[in-house]
């Protein structure tokens, strides 16, 4: 954690099974702290609004909780995916920080 409302991670960008969608699984012990962070403050579904910075491209987006990978996902869009030459498998490095 870089401070008390920041994390700075590395991760591997996946696709969710046929689809296009793509995200990053938020490390174990980030996510938790997340969750400690945020409390019961979360939105639908148990989103948490965040900030991401991956390289030179910031933009807001939602955590989503995830059972199946025990911890949060991010979504990363296919605009950040091509500004960043972002590819499925490949490691990325975020910087993450609980919005508002």
């Amino acid at each position: 954690m870089v401070d008390e409302r920041t994390w700075s991670f590395e991760a591997t960008l996946w696709r969710w099974r046929d689809g296009s969608w793509h995200f990053v699984t938020v490390p174990a012990q980030v996510s938790d702290e997340v969750d400690e962070a945020v409390g019961d403050a979360t939105g639908g579904f148990g989103s948490v609004r965040v900030r991401v910075r991956v390289g030179r491209t910031t933009w807001l987006t939602s955590l989503f909780p995830s059972a199946e990978q025990a911890a949060y996902v991010l979504p990363v869009k296919k605009a950040v995916r091509a500004a960043e030459g972002l590819a499925e498998g490949g490691a990325v490095r975020v910087v993450l920080t609980l919005a508002g």
